[in-house]
């Protein structure tokens, strides 16, 4: 039985301070679970991405990171094992039967986070309609479903002082995402993160980043460090009272106000 104290345990585990504390063996690493959604290979249209994002949180935080993501199902057992799920796709995606349902809505109630990440280059195309019925599945109304994600919220200054979720696209000026007693506990971004992290093995990113290039890609990386620490760090706090040192010690932070929205492709 998935339990709150089960959950996170895991993820508390995950939080090694001490870089070098090896006697905690591999099981205390951070590692992504990455949720199969879909057939064939659509559940992962960007593979090289997510083992790309754990080796800069591994080199910029003091995170210990398992490089390798682990797949896993809506039912499965070791489902609180990776407390932070990742689910991208390109297309439309059957939602998981009534029992996967209810396996993710205890896992996103009980301490576990959410990133779904779209690849299809559109803001209302099929994928983003197969997650939102995903979503209404998981938190039927009367409960509050996506919504937008304010530029203010503590996701956006967990490790890096951000305001917007800048992909491999711009087409999307905001982050959606649900909310539940004051967790974020399932982010939506809809401008290809993983498009903008993954790599090849000569060092080669797979695409370029419209319209704001490397400076725009920086910036997506630092999204994926965030998202990571604010799920890990489940009592964050909003106050953030050393924002102020960020911003003096920070001060090559790339200056993103360039970077407009680019227009969904078709």
């Amino acid at each position: 039985m998935l339990t709150r104290r089960t959950l996170l345990g895991s993820a508390a585990a995950a939080l090694v301070l001490a870089r070098r504390a090896f006697a905690i063996g591999p099981a205390s690493k951070f590692r992504f679970g990455q949720l199969q959604l879909g057939t064939g290979t659509s559940w992962n249209p960007r593979p090289r991405a997510l083992e790309r994002l754990a080796w800069e949180i591994d080199k910029r935080t003091s995170i210990d990171v398992d490089l390798v993501p682990v797949p896993v199902a809506a039912t499965s057992d070791t489902l609180h094992e990776t407390p932070f799920l990742y689910l991208a796709g390109e297309r439309a995606f059957d939602l998981p039967s009534t029992a996967g349902i209810e396996a993710l809505r205890r896992f996103l109630t009980f301490g576990g986070f959410l990133l779904i990440d779209s690849a299809e280059g559109s803001t209302d195309g099929a994928f983003d309609t197969s997650v939102r019925k995903l979503m209404a599945a998981i938190f039927p109304a009367p409960e509050k479903g996506l919504e937008i994600i304010a530029a203010e919220h503590v996701v956006f200054k967990s490790f890096y002082l951000l305001d917007k979720p800048l992909g491999r696209l711009a087409i999307a000026p905001a982050m959606e995402g649900v909310i539940r007693d004051d967790r974020l506990v399932c982010a939506y971004v809809a401008n290809d993160l993983a498009g903008a992290w993954a790599r090849d093995d000569f060092g080669n990113y797979d695409y370029p980043c419209e319209p704001g290039g490397e400076k725009q890609r920086e910036l997506a990386f630092r999204m994926g460090v965030n998202l990571v620490m604010y799920a890990l760090c489940l009592d964050y706090k909003s106050d953030q009272v050393h924002v102020p040192f960020i911003m003096k010690r920070r001060r090559w932070k790339p200056d993103d106000g360039a970077i407009a929205p680019l227009k969904a492709k078709p």
